[in-house]
């Protein structure tokens, strides 16, 4: 009995070894890991370009964006002077399927200055993005902020539209970022890595923060076995949350 009991626990010891081994990953991988691949996150909108806006219905108004209501920087409602008759017209994001939206110059240029001030930057995001001219994807989504508040309705930006089919990740316009260390009137190196999204996997939406990732990881990621043995959670960093979910769509796809 007691031969049996050891060899019992030699082979659950085995099991728990082999069950939180990591994997090793070459320079190359890591730096591929480490590629910020989600589009700039934006907190307003041009008044001189015209928005579009897709009810739920399927009606359609395009106009130019004059005010909203948010909650936690999440948009309640919109309201905006229609391109061809002038008219105000204000929308509850409840009634909205999707709107696309432009960022303000004035935004665009202190995004791309918060860019050139993080030597990180450099390596792992596209500057592209943080002076995008291109149409910023909004959709209505239900949720509650932080996981605290009541679920309300809000108008959320999808950050990863050219890979959301499995897991759609929005901006959070209150998240932190790590903090970087640097000298006075110089760039500032590391730091700048966003701390939390709000995140959809199938009905399901969450407040995601960086501290809850390794709770999080089975229910993103889990039910691809062949992406959890080359990705398992021991393995890899917050840092790489936005390769994660581009590699998790598409080891999905293949």
């Amino acid at each position: 009995m007691k031969f049996k009991a050891l060899i019992l626990a030699l082979s659950l010891v085995s099991a728990t070894s082999f069950a939180q081994e990591k994997v090793k990953y070459t320079k190359e991988e890591k730096k591929e890991m480490n590629q910020y691949l989600f589009n700039e996150g934006f907190n307003t909108a041009s008044q001189k370009k015209v928005s579009t806006i897709i009810l739920k219905d399927n009606n359609e108004h395009q106009g130019y964006a004059k005010s909203w209501v948010k909650q936690k920087g999440q948009i309640l409602s919109i309201t905006i002077d229609d391109a061809e008759t002038g008219k105000t017209m204000k929308f509850d994001a409840k009634d909205i399927a999707e709107m696309y939206l432009y960022a303000t110059e004035t935004e665009k240029s202190m995004r791309a200055g918060k860019f050139i001030s993080n030597m990180r930057n450099y390596s792992t995001k596209k500057y592209s993005k943080s002076v995008t001219d291109d149409a910023i994807p909004f959709e209505n989504q239900t949720v509650s902020l932080k996981n605290k508040k009541e679920s309300k309705t809000f108008l959320m930006q999808v950050i990863n539209p050219e890979f959301n089919e499995k897991i759609t990740v929005y901006h959070d316009p209150f998240a932190k970022e790590t903090a970087g260390f640097g000298f006075a009137g110089a760039p500032s190196f590391g730091g700048g890595v966003i701390k939390s999204y709000y995140v959809r996997k199938g009905d399901k939406v969450i407040w995601l923060h960086k501290d809850d990732f390794e709770d999080n990881y089975d229910f993103l990621f889990g039910d691809n076995a062949a992406f959890m043995k080359a990705y398992p959670k021991n393995s890899v960093e917050w840092d790489n949350f936005s390769f994660l979910v581009y590699k998790y769509t598409d080891m999905n796809e293949a």
